[in-house]
């Protein structure tokens, strides 16, 4: 197991470091030197078919590895920044735990925590305070309350 976690480690060490690296203007520069330098060849060789393979086949080697590289990366950003999020909502007093692993919500349940949201917004501009903060609890016990009045104005 320790071997795995080894293999895994240094995985993600050089996913990071190419991500890093191929995100650079340096190597920009350098990829469109290399295709420069190819369409200068071209009259040279030509333009045979050999030619054309060489920059077809390169791309589509370095399109491919990158999709996986720069996948990997996406997916580590997004769990860091998921992470520190939680924990800004874990810390902060008010806000709403059930948010926490909101990533993992179906899209329909996000579209309903979306008009839940959108009320929470309305409330405060009922207010006249568009900067007030109101929690979700604090907007379920405000309908729980109104549904209540209702029952009771209309028995």
């Amino acid at each position: 197991m320790e071997k795995k976690q080894h293999v895994l480690r240094s995985f993600e060490k050089f996913a990071a470091t190419i991500a890093k690296t191929t995100g650079s203007s340096i190597t920009f520069l350098m990829a469109f030197a290399m295709v420069v330098v190819w369409g200068i060849c071209g009259p040279i060789f030509q333009y045979s078919v050999e030619w054309q393979l060489i920059i077809t086949t390169g791309t589509n080697i370095v399109t491919f590895l990158m999709v996986f590289i720069i996948q990997q990366a996406q997916n580590k950003d997004t769990m860091a920044l998921q992470m520190k999020l939680n924990e800004l909502i874990a810390a902060t007093k008010g806000a709403s735990n059930r948010v926490i692993n909101i990533e993992d919500m179906t899209e329909e349940e996000l579209r309903v925590l979306k008009k839940f949201y959108i009320k929470l917004s309305d409330l405060s501009e009922q207010q006249g305070d568009l900067q007030a903060s109101h929690s979700v609890a604090e907007a379920e016990k405000n309908e729980a309350f109104k549904e209540k009045e209702n029952t009771v104005a209309e028995e």
